[in-house]
């Protein structure tokens, strides 16, 4: 499935104010179930561009500006072919079939911090959570995470949160509700609980369900999007949305991952003004299903900035 997504985020100022230095994580990440067609990022005013790579391989673009403005406008279009499919079957190392299993000394090393949980538990809350899944002392670990997955989306319910920051693990259980990046940090910490390495994944959502009910094919609710991937010996990072309830890479377009949600923000930058110059942000989204022949013009590479 080709898909086009459209990601245009405006900043306003009352006044003409000094743009700092934005660091934009958009680009998506390709892999052999994520073939990028085209991508490009533009931004108004036109800033100096710098390319970086962080620690987990996301690419980083940083726009300088050289002038005040009264207004900035980021503007993320790209065409992505999406196969994964809808039903996967994953490669497990036979080992690693049943719970509890243990990490080779290598992965352990390699996998680090994302085997650690990184809220505090100190009434064991969210450790006894994950731990009443566990359906007797040899389980199969696919169907574990599935029903981690499931709990997570069957026991709380998804709410649209505008402010900045996650809940806690222990606040998304005590709510009964959170944003896609509350339950895929519930989904984390319950998994690392566990024993399981995890990590945090933003990007886009196409929601086939919705754009079947839109003449023209698109998903007028789309948004950007947050979920988690667990690392399986010989299957390597399956991924797991809570917020859906679905597990593998099939209508997601990842475009980040790192060691939780708030290494993620998809633009993150400042102003110099007064509190009162700033007047609001917006962002909006549209996934849709592409032109075959749908290319939005990579002439200089993968990335350019317009």
């Amino acid at each position: 499935m080709r898909l086009q997504i459209s990601h245009v985020t405006t900043y306003a100022y009352r006044i003409p104010v000094e743009i700092l230095p934005h660091r934009m994580m958009l680009s998506p990440r390709g892999s052999h179930a994520l073939r990028v067609i085209s991508a490009e990022i533009g931004c108004e005013p036109t800033p100096a561009l710098e390319w970086t790579q962080d620690v987990f391989g996301n690419l980083i673009a940083t726009a300088s500006f050289l002038h005040p403005a009264e207004r900035l406008v980021i503007t993320n279009r790209m065409v992505v072919e999406q196969t994964a499919s809808a039903w996967p079957i994953f490669a497990i190392a036979p080992y690693a079939h049943r719970f509890p299993f243990d990490y080779s000394s290598d992965d352990r090393r390699d996998l680090g911090a994302l085997l650690t949980p990184e809220h505090a538990d100190p009434e064991d809350q969210l450790g006894a959570w994950a731990s009443a899944l566990v359906h007797g002392a040899d389980t199969d670990t696919l169907s574990l995470l599935k029903d981690v997955n499931a709990a997570a989306c069957i026991g709380t319910t998804y709410v649209m949160r505008e402010e900045l920051g996650t809940q806690s693990p222990q606040e998304t259980l005590d709510l009964g509700s959170g944003s896609c990046r509350d339950l895929a940090t519930l989904f984390i910490e319950a998994a690392r609980h566990l024993g399981f390495a995890a990590r945090a994944v933003s990007g886009y959502l196409f929601d086939a369900l919705i754009s079947d009910d839109l003449s023209d094919g698109s998903n007028q609710h789309a948004a950007t999007h947050a979920w988690a991937e667990v690392y399986l010996p010989g299957a390597g990072w399956i991924a797991f949305d809570p917020t859906n309830g679905r597990m593998g890479e099939a209508q997601l377009v990842p475009v980040a991952v790192g060691r939780n949600i708030a290494q993620l923000s998809p633009v993150n930058g400042r102003y110099v003004g007064t509190a009162d110059a700033f007047l609001g942000m917006t962002v909006d989204v549209t996934v849709s299903v592409a032109n075959q022949t749908a290319d939005l013009g990579r002439k200089d590479g993968p990335w350019k900035l317009v």
